[in-house]
C-alpha cells in the first residue's frame, strides 16, 4: 500500500548518456540524494538494438523515505530497473528484461512535495534526452499538475495506512478460525472502515500538459 509512479522509456541518442549522468548527479548532490554510477558510455555498435551486453550503464539515487529511483540503461539504451538487474546478476537468471513492462518507484513515505520534485526531474529529462518515455503517476500530478488533489491523495493513503495497523492491530483471530478466514475477516473489517471513515478523493477535471 502506498501512492508511487511507474516509468519506462528509451533514451534519443548514444551520446545522451554520459550528459544525463553528469546532469542527474549535479542534482542529486545538492539535494543531499546518495547515489550510484554505472557505467558512463555505451559499447560501440549497441545503441538501439534489440539484443544488449550484461552490463547496466546510468545512474540511481535516493530521495529521502523514498525508494531508489533508476536512470539505468542496457546497452540499447532501454531503461532498467537496476534492481531487478542486480537480482539477476546474483542469482544467474537470464538476462532478459523484456517481460519489464515499467519501473516502479513509492513515494508515499517521502512526501507529496518530494513527489512533485520528482515530476518535474522526470519531465525535464523527458523533453531532453528521450526518444521515447512514459510515466503513469498513482498521484495523478504528472498527468495534471494539480497540487492540491496530489496533497489529498498522499493524505488520503496515510489515513488509509494508519487505518489498516489500526484494524490489525484489534482484529484477533478466534479459536478454531483458519488463517484464510481471518485473512477474509480482516480485510472485509477494513473495507468497512473505509467507507464509513475515510472521505472520497474527487478526480479533478482540469488537465494540464506535462
Amino acid at each position: 500500500m502506498g501512492l508511487s509512479f511507474h516509468y519506462k522509456g528509451h533514451l534519443r541518442t548514444k551520446a545522451s548518456l554520459p550528459n544525463l549522468v553528469e546532469e542527474v548527479v549535479d542534482i542529486a548532490k545538492v539535494m543531499q540524494w546518495p547515489h550510484h554510477i554505472f557505467e558512463t558510455e555505451f559499447p560501440e555498435n549497441a545503441f538501439g538494438r534489440k539484443i544488449h551486453d550484461q552490463k547496466i550503464y546510468g545512474v540511481c539515487f535516493t530521495p529521502p523515505e523514498c525508494e531508489s529511483v533508476s536512470l539505468c540503461f542496457l546497452s540499447n539504451g532501454k531503461l532498467v530497473d537496476f534492481r531487478i538487474w542486480i537480482h539477476h546478476q546474483q542469482n544467474g537468471l537470464p538476462n532478459d528484461y523484456s517481460h519489464q513492462k515499467y519501473i516502479v518507484v513509492k513515494t508515499q513515505f517521502a512526501g507529496a512535495e518530494a513527489h512533485k520534485q520528482l515530476m518535474h526531474l522526470f519531465d525535464y529529462l523527458n523533453q531532453k534526452y528521450f526518444r521515447f518515455f512514459k510515466l503513469i503517476d498513482e498521484g495523478q500530478y504528472w498527468e495534471l499538475r494539480d497540487a492540491d488533489l496530489l496533497q489529498k491523495k498522499f493524505a488520503l493513503l496515510d489515513s488509509a495506512i494508519n487505518l489498516f495497523e489500526a484494524t490489525v492491530n484489534e482484529t484477533k483471530p478466534t479459536e478454531n478460525e483458519a488463517m484464510n478466514q481471518f485473512i477474509d475477516r480482516l480485510l472485509k473489517r477494513f473495507q468497512e472502515k473505509i467507507k464509513s471513515e475515510l472521505p472520497k478523493t474527487k478526480k479533478s477535471q482540469k488537465r494540464k500538459k506535462p
